[in-house]
């Protein structure tokens, strides 16, 4: 069987972690016995090596118009240089072409405008760096963004968030291609998270920790996100770091940006989601987990927040393989 090739495409002013996320990815896919193994194939407009944002020089491996059909996935890096990127014709006529050829299309980071340029985003929902994506928006009206997922798979065309989350898109490839276990495999050898489903936030409430002079509010909100099925009334947490509610009240305000109360519902909420659709456990059993009286609490709070019932947000999150095989359109530019 032959070598699935992954085209990645490069210009000067891409990100270099774009780039090594997902080569390297596939890479160690390749070790660990995917079969057929993957063929990786960087290439650039000119065939010549690419400055990258921090200064360094990528060696091309191919000229984007040298590079024929036949292509499993196509992958358009982001990087500072993206928006002279998407206003070059010769460089986004390329890409049209090469994603008629491809099984599949993807974007790491800002790589997206690039997408957008070449019409491959229209009418789909498209994600992109958190920082970028109003501008995209408002450069591509056709494109539904939505800034807060790690990445988005719509048919056969996928869009990550920033930097690092080519890996997450990258592993969610591989499960695709190779199942679970190997994506699983590839997560533990590379020392990353065993995946983050694509909904989760880019900005994540397990991330988003106080300023290190912030000792007491870390404490707290440390508490929170390891202790979601506890009682975290503002009374609790104030009593647990020794200060009055409306002291705790003030401090949150100031420094974190919400209540208290606030942030613990948006904690709950965010682990929901990503247990929606990385587990198969009954919205009863992840209201408990997940600190709610109730599935039907849990319900109400869901679709307050979401817009949409846990149950349907998990039929639209959960991936379909079918998907994969959907034809790839271009919209006319």
């Amino acid at each position: 069987m032959d070598r699935p090739l992954i085209v990645v495409v490069g210009y000067d002013g891409i990100e270099l972690i774009d780039v090594a996320c997902v080569t390297s990815g596939f890479e160690y896919a390749n070790r660990l016995g995917a079969a057929p193994t993957y063929q990786a194939l960087f290439a650039t407009p000119t065939g010549r090596p690419v400055r990258c944002d921090s200064g360094l020089q990528l060696h091309g491996q191919a000229k984007l118009d040298g590079v024929g059909d036949q292509i499993d996935t196509l992958i358009i890096s982001g990087g500072l240089g993206h928006e002279d990127a998407a206003a070059n014709s010769r460089l986004v006529s390329q890409v049209r072409r090469l994603a008629a050829a491809s099984r599949r299309v993807a974007s790491v980071c800002t790589g997206a405008t690039v997408l957008a340029a070449a019409g491959l985003l229209d009418g789909r929902r498209a994600t992109t760096h958190w920082y970028h994506a109003q501008q995209l928006a408002e450069s591509y009206p056709r494109v539904e963004v939505d800034a807060a997922p790690i990445y988005i798979k719509d048919g056969p065309v996928a869009t990550s968030g920033g930097v690092t989350a080519a890996l997450d898109l990258t592993l969610a490839f591989i499960e695709e291609d190779h199942g679970a276990e190997m994506a699983r495999r590839v997560a533990i050898g590379m020392v990353t998270y065993l995946q983050r489903p694509g909904n989760q936030a880019q900005m994540s409430m397990f991330t988003q920790t106080p300023r290190p002079d912030q000792a007491l509010l870390r404490r707290v909100t440390d508490h929170v996100v390891s202790h979601l099925d506890a009682d975290l009334s503002t009374t609790n947490l104030a009593a647990l770091v020794g200060v009055s509610e409306r002291h705790l009240s003030r401090l949150f305000s100031e420094h974190v940006g919400r209540t208290p109360g606030r942030f613990v519902r948006d904690a709950r909420l965010e682990a929901v989601s990503r247990m929606l659709v990385g587990t198969r456990e009954p919205l009863s059993a992840i209201a408990r987990r997940c600190g709610f009286t109730s599935a039907e609490a849990l319900r109400q709070a869901f679709v307050a927040q979401v817009g949409i019932p846990p149950s349907r947000f998990r039929t639209m999150h959960t991936p379909k393989q079918q998907a994969a095989r959907e034809p790839v359109t271009v919209s006319s530019p």
